[in-house]
Formats: C-alpha cells, structure tokens, sequence
C-alpha cells in the first residue's frame, strides 16, 4: 500500500510542478539557513572529550587585583602563575595532573630537503597524554622521572613527524628545536579536538600542537612563550626570573578527578593553600577558587559566542517563517484536487487513507527540500571559511550526525506543514464536490 501511495504522490507533485518546485524552495532556504548556523553552534559547543569530561577539572586560583575582579561577575582567573603552579604539581592531592603553556620555536629538520620551519609547541607534565587520551602512532609520552630530570624528550604531532621524518617511526631519533636537540619518545595520531578544550583561553578552535615537551624545561631553558599572560602589578625583580616569580598568570592548569569526594577534597585542598598564601602576603582577593569539569569550563569562558546562538534562533524563526509558506502553498496545491478528493472519497476511499496518502506527498516534498538544503547549507558553511579562514575550518563541516539532523528536520517540518491543509482536503464533502462539478 505505502508503494501505491508513493507514486500517487509522485504523481501529483509532477502534475503540478511550479507549485511543488515552490515549496520544496521555500523548504530548503528555511533548512539550509538554519542547518548553517545549528552546524557551526554544534561543533563550537559539542563535548570534546565524552567518556571523561566530568572528569577532568580545570583549576582557577583567585591571586587577582584586590580592587576588581579578574572578570566580571567576580570570575577568577583563568590561569595561574608559575608560582602556584610548580606548588600545586608538589602539593596537590591529584593523581594525575598537569601544568602547560605554550611555546614558539623552530624546528630545524636534518637535510638538505627540509627547510627549518616555525611550530608551536606545548610544555606539560607526562600525564597531559594519558590524561587527555591523546592517541599514539609511535611510542608513548615521557614519564614523571622524564619531568623531574629535566629530560630533553618530545613527543611529536603525526604532521610534524611526516614534516621531518618523512612518517617513518622516529621514536630514539633525535630532532633540533629551537637550537637543542631533543629525543623523540612518541608520535601522536590524527588528534585535533574541537574545541579545543584544554587550552581556550589561547584559542578553543586553534589546531593542537606541532610537539610537545616536559614544562620543567620551559624555565630551565628560559624558552620563548606563545600565549595569553595576564599580570595585575609589576615584578619586584627583573629578567626571566623575575617574571616567574611574578603574579602574571599563563599557565593552564587541569587535574583529574573522577570521585565526588576527590573533587571535594581538592577543592578544601586549594582553599588552603590560598590561606597560606595569604599570610604570605599573597592572594589578596577573598576565597574564590574554583574547579570546573570540561563543559562547565566551556560554559565558563563562553566558547560558544552569546551572537552565534542568537543567530542561529533567528535562522530557526526564518525556517518557521518557510513552513507558514509551505502551508499556504499545500492549502492552495490541496484544493485544486478537490474534485479528485471528492470522487474518491465516494468511491468509498476513508478519510484516513487520503490524509496518510497527502502525508506522504508533504513527506517526499520535505525530503527533497532537505537534500536542496544540504547543498545550501553547505554553500553557507563554505561562505563562512571564506570569510574567516582557517580560524574557523574546523567548524564549518558537516559530519554524518548534521546530515541526519537536516534530512530529518526537513521532513518533519513538511510533515507538520502538512498538517492543516491534509485535514481540510480529507475534510470535503464528497457530493457537495461532485454536486459543483
């Protein structure tokens, strides 16, 4: 039965092709306007981390100005100084947890058919990888001896590894960034998450980094920096030195915690050391400190843009705005087959045959309205990057989940369109319509 009333439908959409090609029009702008901005807010608010997100913890140290907030309404900081976070990698009751920051340096490939090249690097702990699931090619990440010995290890991103390596497996080779030699321990896979969640303070749709190395080297070797610093009054002493002792704050800073009573217990734990500080002359703000998992975080420092949602609402009106066109169209399609609907109705058709048979035709109308809409909102999407670049690559794709979500939402919308007008059709008084024939 489905089969006869599909090529019904089929049918009566060809015999009015001006009217039909109207609507599934207006269904596919309303679609592609709509699944543009849905799309872009998907991507900059999904989770990046699902399986461990209420986890993972980042930590928030209120050393700010004592005369204002860090942020407006009396939001910390979302860094620590490299004061707090070397006592907090000694002190901290965390079993895994890692400081880093970014770094700028040059990779200078052996060979003559490598050119040295600019890369940005990150400075951690060992348990960046394990903590974050970072996925290896080769080898793993160092080790906690590797950060207390100052080892010269780096793990290296599959881009870089391919860059200077030609792909090959380069664990125990050796590779010259910004002028020291450091051994390789591990390549990492294809990993790039969006955002990326656990640096948004630099960026949370950046692309992750070209290598990685133990933080303990960043002020041993005095290396150059890359990243947002933030400071509320001079360093009382000069040089390098002076700025690590500094309350500037450019150090991110996560811990896990997968119990309540872990995540409590670390929450007391900070609270006390802020007290501490204080008699120290340090942390002149009230109590404030904080721990947020990753999408609290994500919350927190507003990675999905208050502008961006209020588009895509609007973009949601505009399709309504499609639909209340649509059901105008299928009102006036519906009535010119009045004469059509009458007849068959006393030829013995049930009102509810008719009204599953229109459906149908309103269904297949929103399914290709649907794949219309795809293509505009993939156009959409491209106009996007365009327009902003690689800022926003990563975002401006549609993955099998949005493909899905387009189709569907286009039929069920047609379907809804179709509503009203199927029941005023089914709703004819077959021989009042056979008595104006």
């Amino acid at each position: 039965m489905f089969g006869y009333y599909l090529r019904l439908a089929m049918l009566s959409i060809k015999r009015n092709p001006i009217l039909s090609a109207l609507m599934v029009a207006a269904i596919a702008v309303g679609i592609g306007a709509s699944m543009t901005t849905i799309t872009v807010n998907y991507a900059m608010g999904s989770n990046p981390i699902p399986h461990k997100s209420e986890q993972l913890f980042a930590v928030q140290l209120d050393t700010w100005d004592p005369n204002q907030p860090f942020r407006e309404p009396d939001t910390p900081p979302d860094q620590v100084t490299y004061l707090d976070a070397t006592a907090l990698m000694k002190m901290a009751p965390a079993a895994k947890q890692t400081a880093m920051t970014k770094t700028f340096q040059v990779i200078e490939p052996q060979g003559e058919d490598v050119i040295p090249f600019d890369a940005l690097g990150r400075a951690a702990f060992g348990d960046f990888f394990s903590m974050f699931d970072t996925p290896f090619l080769y080898g793993n990440g160092w080790d906690r001896d590797s950060d207390d010995s100052l080892a010269m290890v780096t793990v290296l991103s599959k881009e870089t590894n391919e860059k200077v390596f030609g792909g090959e497996n380069s664990v125990g080779k050796f590779i010259r960034i910004g002028g020291k030699d450091y051994r390789v321990v591990g390549v990492l896979d294809d990993w790039n998450p969006i955002p990326k969640f656990y640096d948004v303070t630099n960026g949370p749709f950046n692309d992750s980094e070209d290598f990685y190395i133990p933080f303990n080297l960043v002020a041993s070797l005095e290396l150059p920096r890359s990243g947002n610093t933030n400071c509320w009054k001079p360093s009382n002493e000069d040089g390098y030195q002076g700025f690590l002792n500094s309350e500037c704050v450019w150090i991110q800073f996560w811990a896990e915690l997968p119990t309540e009573s872990e995540q409590e217990e670390y929450l007391n734990f900070l609270n006390s050391y802020a007290t501490q500080q204080k008699e120290l002359g340090r942390f002149p703000r009230p109590l404030n400190n904080r721990i947020n998992n990753v999408m609290q975080w994500m919350d927190q420092q507003g990675v999905v843009q208050d502008g961006a949602k209020v588009v895509m609402w609007l973009s949601i009106m505009f399709l309504l705005v499609c639909l209340l066109n649509t059901i105008g169209l299928l009102l006036t399609k519906f009535t010119t087959k009045s004469g059509e609907i009458g007849l068959r109705r006393a030829l013995g058709a049930s009102k509810s045959t008719l009204f599953v048979q229109h459906l149908i035709e309103a269904g297949i109308i929103g399914l290709m309205g649907g794949l219309l809409g795809l293509f505009l909102a993939m156009g959409g999407l491209q106009g996007i990057a365009m327009l902003f670049g690689n800022d926003v690559k990563d975002l401006v794709s549609l993955d099998t989940t949005m493909v899905a979500t387009a189709i569907g939402l286009a039929i069920v919308s047609a379907l809804l369109a179709g509503l009203y007008p199927t029941w005023r059709a089914c709703s004819i008084q077959p021989a009042v319509q056979l008595k104006t024939q």
